[in-house]
């Protein structure tokens, strides 16, 4: 009997109502404030999560509001976000209040709802600038007292619901045990789900930590947190916030080629190769979009090809394109209208997961090996749902060879290789 893994045990329980997303709507990036280019990321998502100082807003006198869409370092919020949403980004803005040690808030509460409702009216989807879908109340507050935290968050969600009803409203990196350095509990929402939008995580593939961070592809059974975190959530969720959507607003891998630092915090630190980066960030997106959460953003957009913890993990390096940023840019182009249906098949050897057009009767198989290899084997797949029209495998390059059509011997089975790199098998469905 095939066993069934946790998150395939969670696609296939209706945990809700609510259809999944298309994938456009699915697929994220992190980008951070001047340094994006909208134009430049266009191809691998539509949504872009930024990592917004409060500092630059506020300084060090926190009751003194700026005068927007000017931060009080002048950046102007409305060329930055403006320019975003020119070339189809809808952005949420991650407002790292943590920027401002907690001992420069003159008053949390007062100082912090009057931020929250003034940046909502003036950047919400009601707003005099209408440029900011949702925003977060903080990345990864750990230095705050869980206390703390709760008063911040009561406070700035109250500005920004009375600034703005329709900006929707996420919480910092959650954790379902105790908090940590870089994460809030979610026991810190007690009383607070009122304000609450959205439930986020930050979640990575690490398979050890200190000293060599070392992590690992998306489906490993000996990963000890990389999916169990998203599921312990999503069940919190189910018991105490039923309705609210998660998102996974942070994972990736680092992948450089500089050679290991001989001394310092990172002398023993392990990356990943780049088409390792490509493969497991496209099949953490697959593996996502089959778990109850409605959104994932990768980290990060760019990277300067340093080989040291979260300093390599660009889809691009130096604004250059890596492998991985031809990956997730084909992973948009062919499932961006499509939704995820359902599990196929879920074994040691092979996934199979199917994606299912809006109108057109079209179905797709995402299909590849889930270990940490990336040779590829000829496979029979002994069933499908239609005639095989069309097929792509994962590129690694602009204008990689796709070789041959895999074959269809009979009208219920299909021939392709299968490896670490997902092929996409379309099909036509039966009328």
């Amino acid at each position: 009997m095939m066993r069934l893994s946790p998150a395939l045990i969670f696609a296939l329980s209706g945990f809700s109502a609510a259809q999944p997303p298309l994938m456009k709507d699915f697929i994220g990036i992190n980008g951070h404030t001047v340094q994006f280019k909208p134009e430049l990321y266009q191809p691998a998502a539509r949504l872009v999560r930024d990592y917004h100082p409060v500092e630059w807003d506020l300084g060090k006198e926190t009751p003194v509001l700026p005068e927007f869409p000017f931060a009080k370092n002048k950046v102007d919020w409305s060329g930055v976000y403006g320019s975003w949403q020119k070339h189809g980004w809808v952005t949420n803005a991650c407002l790292m209040f943590e920027s401002i040690p907690r001992d420069q808030w003159k008053d949390i509460e007062k100082d912090a709802e009057a931020y929250g409702q003034a940046f909502a009216r003036e950047f919400g989807p009601s707003g005099n600038r209408k440029l900011v879908e949702s925003v977060e109340i903080g990345n990864e507050p750990g230095k705050w007292s869980d206390a703390d935290y709760s008063r911040m968050y009561k406070a700035m969600a109250t500005g920004l619901r009375a600034g703005d009803p329709r900006l929707k409203i996420a919480t910092c990196n959650l954790t379902t045990g105790k908090s940590g350095d870089y994460e809030k509990s979610v026991s810190c929402l007690t009383g607070l789900t009122d304000l609450t939008d959205v439930l986020t995580i930050h979640t990575y593939a690490q398979m050890e930590g200190w000293p060599t961070w070392k992590r690992s592809f998306p489906e490993d059974p000996a990963l000890p947190r990389y999916l169990k975190d998203v599921e312990d959530l999503c069940r919190w969720r189910d018991q105490h916030a039923k309705g609210k959507p998660v998102w996974i607003t942070e994972f990736g891998y680092d992948s450089t080629t500089q050679p290991q630092e001989k001394t310092g915090d990172f002398a023993k630190w392990v990356g990943v190769t780049d088409e390792q980066q490509a493969q497991w960030l496209v099949r953490s997106f697959l593996v996502f979009s089959a778990m109850p959460v409605e959104r994932a953003y990768l980290y990060f957009f760019n990277d300067e090809d340093k080989a040291s913890l979260h300093a390599s993990s660009g889809l691009t390096r130096n604004f250059k394109p890596k492998p991985s940023y031809h990956a997730v840019s084909h992973l948009q182009a062919t499932l961006g209208d499509y939704r995820f249906a359902k599990i196929v098949r879920n074994t040691p050897a092979l996934r199979i997961q199917e994606y299912r057009h809006e109108s057109d009767g079209k179905i797709i198989w995402a299909v590849w090996a889930p270990t940490g290899e990336s040779k590829g084997a000829l496979t029979v797949i002994d069933e499908t749902p239609g005639k095989l029209i069309a097929a792509t495998m994962m590129p690694t390059t602009a204008n990689a060879p796709q070789g041959a059509l895999p074959l269809q011997p009979t009208p219920d089975s299909v021939e392709t290789m299968v490896s670490g790199s997902p092929v996409y098998l379309t099909f036509q469905k039966a009328p």
